[in-house]
């Protein structure tokens, strides 16, 4: 009864004091909200820390958001036949298909969230803003443009939000994807691309180079990172003179010093030696295997204090017989490019070692040797990816050349940084460009002979290519995909490059794509011969692009669906551009 007494009594006081004008206001402060949070700069710096966080969920680059347009891909093919990597690798998906058409989109609009967030509450800051808000607002720009281009390309017309306070109303909530005028998409297209641009342009004059940011830099995104990105983002609408000039730009060490690691390999492993490397525009963060927690945290939970807070691509590209989801293998035509060019000194280009993991003479007593994990390879015991149906594994973002264990623990574990932008892309993209707008020239070869020369190949001689189309066959047929094999952007480069409209180009990406399940792994494969199947003999027009998700489309009437829910044909967009589909040319 005392206590009660007491608490009436502070209730009634209480009560006293907000009857005047001054009123007691009470915030939790472990539940912060909007109003709340995001009024100083420490907020705001660990805003930005959750935009960096948001990168490595499943949908983004922990998984499908990464692997998903390495199948779209000619370097990459679903051995297992199954499961959400089927559809992407068939570009047959329907609008239904929750996997193709649904986690990327749910995940980068989760980095876009906080992004706006971040950027809108730096918009309302008066008068100049400090050094370190620049950081702040350059890096939330950085991720809400890395977003769209995402989104753009791989589903085309996604809705563009650029305002938290936005969100405040339903029509915030439920965006609209239809530019205005827009009759098939594409103009959405350029309207979220023209975003995506400027967004990382305002980024660069925002971030310090790599080099000024010193320590702050490690790991962070920079203005190098953006600048790359940026270039990346123009290439895609053919803006090959703008790019150039970015690319030139970063060559020339505007954006801090960049160059090529002596070992390829280096840029394929785990741990402060080799990650955020002098080769590394931007790369995604991971925790190395050993300091993480024990926890899956599969979008959208995220919220346990033990999530393992790594990725799970190695349990996609590893083989079977150490424990992975044996689905995803290497296609045997990027296996047989390999095999095609010698080095110098006649060894096997040593990118192949990194890239898919053969059994091969010269790899004894090179790097880590003929081993899977810890288990050793030879000739008669080859290792393959599934089980059942073969197919060669790949090495990329695994621990199959490292040796740190023995076996792969399934799910959000590797440590392996994924390398999203490295500077052999800055050379090679340099070197296209240069192409484009001025080519065949020697500065072009150039570019291109210092990425061949860390592989010890041959330099190419201008004299071999007397025409535009040689060299670009060169560059995106031969170059890119022995550097960048079963990395993720193959997808995107195909679309850009128009290979989808042009009948040759569909024919000779059926050649890459062939298949035969159960072949010898190192068995030539012809597309055409019996058995043999392609990724592509399925694709149906505007499936370039995955679907937009139908409950996507039914809860959200502002949303309009893209030419893969249309089954539209998106050549005519591209010929009215005026962009170029370079002929297949025999080197």
């Amino acid at each position: 009864m005392k206590l009660y007494k007491i608490s009436l009594a502070l209730m009634l006081g209480i009560g006293m004091l907000t009857s005047c004008n001054d009123k007691l206001e009470l915030s939790n402060p472990n539940q912060p909200t909007t109003g709340t949070f995001g009024n100083t700069i420490e907020d705001l710096e660990e805003a930005v820390i959750a935009c960096y966080h948001h990168c490595r969920m499943e949908g983004t680059y922990a998984r499908v958001g990464y692997t998903l347009d390495a199948c779209r891909g000619d370097e990459v093919w679903n051995v297992a036949q199954s499961w959400g990597h089927i559809y992407a690798d068939d570009l047959d998906a329907a609008s239904t298909n929750d996997v193709v058409d649904m986690w990327i989109w749910r995940d980068w609009y989760y980095v876009i969230n906080i992004s706006n967030f971040v950027i809108t509450k730096c918009n309302e800051i008066d008068g100049e803003i400090s050094e370190q808000m620049k950081r702040i607002k350059g890096q939330a720009l950085f991720t809400r443009a890395l977003s769209y281009y995402n989104l753009a390309n791989y589903y085309q017309n996604p809705a563009l939000i650029l305002d938290y306070n936005d969100y405040s109303t339903m029509d915030g909530l439920y965006a609209s994807n239809k530019a205005e005028g827009d009759t098939d998409g594409l103009a959405q297209y350029d309207r979220v691309l023209d975003q995506v641009e400027a967004d990382f342009a305002e980024a660069i004059s925002l971030l310090p180079t790599r080099d000024a940011g010193g320590e702050w830099a490690k790991g962070r995104i920079t203005s190098g990172a953006a600048a790359g990105m940026y270039a990346r983002a123009l290439m895609q609408r053919h803006k090959y003179a703008d790019a150039l000039a970015i690319l030139k730009a970063i060559i020339g060490g505007t954006y801090g010093k960049y160059e090529l690691m002596k070992n390829y390999g280096d840029n394929f492993r785990e741990g402060s030696a080799y990650e955020n490397n002098a080769e590394s525009l931007y790369e995604v963060q991971f925790l190395d295997y050993g300091s993480q927690g024990a926890d899956d945290e599969w979008t959208p939970v995220n919220i346990s204090k033990n999530a393992s807070q790594g990725h799970a691509i190695e349990s996609n590209y590893g083989p079977g017989s150490v424990g992975s989801w044996q689905d995803l293998s290497a296609a045997p035509w990027l296996y047989q490019l390999f095999l095609a060019e010698k080095t110098t000194d006649g060894s096997l280009d040593p990118r192949l070692y990194w890239t898919i993991g053969t059994y091969e003479n010269q790899w004894n007593g090179f790097e880590y040797g003929n081993m899977c994990y810890t288990q050793t390879m030879s000739a008669d015991n080859p290792i393959v990816t599934n089980n059942v149906n073969g197919g060669l594994p790949i090495a990329k973002w695994t621990n199959f050349r490292t040796g740190l264990y023995n076996s792969i623990v399934c799910g959000l574990k590797c440590g392996i940084n994924l390398r999203i932008m490295r500077y052999s892309d800055v050379l090679l993209r340099a070197a296209e460009c240069e192409n484009e707008v001025n080519g065949p020239t020697q500065q072009a070869i150039d570019w291109i002979n210092q990425v061949r020369s860390r592989a010890k190949l041959a330099n190419l001689q201008l004299a071999d290519f007397n025409s535009k189309d040689k060299l670009f066959e060169q560059i995106a047929n031969v170059e890119r995909p022995k550097e960048f094999g079963c990395e993720t952007g193959r997808g995107f480069d195909l679309i850009r490059w128009g290979f989808f409209y042009d009948e040759g180009r569909l024919q000779q990406l059926k050649q890459h794509g062939a298949f035969k399940l159960g072949a010898d792994i190192k068995e030539v494969i012809t597309y055409g011969d019996a058995g043999v199947s392609s990724t592509y003999d399925y694709y149906q027009k505007g499936h370039e692009y995955f679907p937009i998700y139908q409950n996507y489309l039914n809860d959200n009437a502002n949303l309009v669906g893209n030419s893969a829910n249309n089954n539209t044909d998106n050549s005519t967009y591209f010929v009215q551009k005026g962009w170029t589909i370079h002929p297949v040319v025999n080197l």
